[in-house]
């Protein structure tokens, strides 16, 4: 789930612009949330002080205590990931806000076109960065934190992601997708692959793997012996609560 915050000091533009990103993610069914809209930037570095972001559309011509650049130069010294967007109706501060790592600029008024183009551009980035923390599921557009998820799912032709909150299902197979995965999701069945990560419980005895979520899955016995000598060789363990043997 990606995280947006926008921040304009004039409140009908502010609205406006959630308004569309929020149709936009529904639309087009985007694993995306504004989980921020403000027009005080007192609240969005409050918020960005204590909460993760990965999406900032700003008004680079900001009035308040402090201007649009000087509040993204204080936000990007703490998230040097964040995708930051400005939306300005001078354009001729895109060459001051460079040095700022700014993905976009968007033209006010902001029409839904440019906007819709922008957020495509976001999401097609994130896909194709190896080093990304977040996980493609399927050939869809949702994007999904590699942290929240606790185990796939083969389930005939279905493959099955299981998060802290929610499942997504897709036609594909485990030779698709397992490769693509970062080293800590490692097979365990022949039906499960695990983020080892989020393993709080193994029940030797049982072949039961447990999560934070209360969720769990099984080890196979052909299995067996290759997860627990990469998951103990990797130090995944260091994630564990327990180890039952």
């Amino acid at each position: 789930m990606l995280k947006f915050a926008v921040c304009d000091d004039n409140i009908i533009i502010l609205n406006r612009l959630t308004k569309m990103l929020e149709n936009i993610f529904l639309k087009n069914h985007l694993c995306a949330e504004v989980v921020l809209s403000s027009n005080s930037s007192k609240e969005l570095i409050e918020y960005t002080n204590s909460n993760n972001l990965d999406v900032l559309i700003l008004d680079i011509d900001f009035k308040s205590e402090c201007s649009g650049l000087e509040l993204a130069k204080k936000i990007r010294e703490k998230n040097k990931d964040m995708y930051l967007i400005f939306s300005t109706g001078h354009l001729e501060y895109a060459l001051i806000a460079y040095k700022l790592k700014t993905f976009d600029y968007l033209p006010k008024p902001v029409t839904p076109e440019r906007l819709v183009d922008t957020i495509n551009r976001i999401f097609d980035d994130i896909s194709n960065d190896t080093e990304t923390n977040f996980i493609t599921i399927g050939n869809s557009k949702i994007l999904v934190a590699q942290n929240e998820i606790d185990y796939i799912q083969k389930d005939g032709m279905k493959v099955i992601y299981h998060t802290h909150k929610q499942t997504y299902e897709v036609y594909s197979s485990f030779s698709k997708i397992q490769d693509t995965l970062p080293k800590n999701f490692v097979r365990c069945h022949k039906s499960y692959i695990v983020n080892t990560q989020n393993i709080v419980n193994i029940e030797s005895d049982s072949n039961t793997i447990s999560f934070a979520s209360n969720s769990n899955c099984y080890i196979g016995p052909k299995y067996k012996n290759n997860f627990m000598e990469v998951f103990t060789h990797a130090n995944f363990t260091n994630y564990l609560d327990s180890f039952n043997n």
